[in-house]
């Protein structure tokens, strides 16, 4: 799977853990810093969960980030 950077089209080969019951795709603050992808502030963070219902040691979503994802000649913006 690729991930393609909106500014400048940089495109990247990224190791993706695919869970069919998420609703909503995720991306590590390190991989967005390294990758310089512009964050975007959220108005609210989103506290996460884990499947115990105990709060994630990584903490808080505070920032997005938007990109281009392509898998097997499938373009999607997300």
């Amino acid at each position: 799977m690729g991930i393609e950077r909106i500014d400048t089209h940089e495109e990247r080969t990224v190791k993706v853990l695919l869970d069919s019951s998420a609703m909503e795709m995720f991306m590590s603050k390190g991989l967005a810093q390294k990758g310089e992808y512009r964050l975007i502030k959220l108005d609210q963070s989103l506290q996460v969960r884990n499947v115990d219902d105990t709060s994630n040691s990584g903490g808080a979503i505070m920032y997005e980030v938007e990109v281009n994802m392509f898998h097997k000649g499938h373009v999607e913006r997300v």
